[in-house]
């Protein structure tokens, strides 16, 4: 009996771990971290190889990225009600 308990109190701690990263993954903050990241090192890509206006340039992918992510959940429940007929 306490083996069954073990392994039940197991899979409730890989369903906690399961569910966090799932809503880390889903999150705001995990996408502007990923965009304000991208920025910077564009920026920097920018800057040292010389090429014009880098912090105003930069911000073209780290937005086209927030906008991506941002229309992701409407292309999934598109593509699974298209999967799912």
């Amino acid at each position: 009996m306490l083996n069954v308990e073990q392994e039940i109190e197991a899979v409730k701690e890989r369903n906690k771990r399961v569910e966090a990263d799932k809503a880390w993954e889903l999150s705001w903050t995990r996408r502007v971290l990923i965009a304000l990241s991208t920025y910077i090192l564009i920026v920097l890509f920018m800057f040292f190889a010389g090429l014009p206006s880098p912090f105003i340039n930069a911000i073209v992918p780290s937005a086209a990225y927030l906008v991506s992510m941002s229309a992701m959940p409407y292309f999934k429940k598109w593509w699974l009600n298209q999967r799912n007929k």
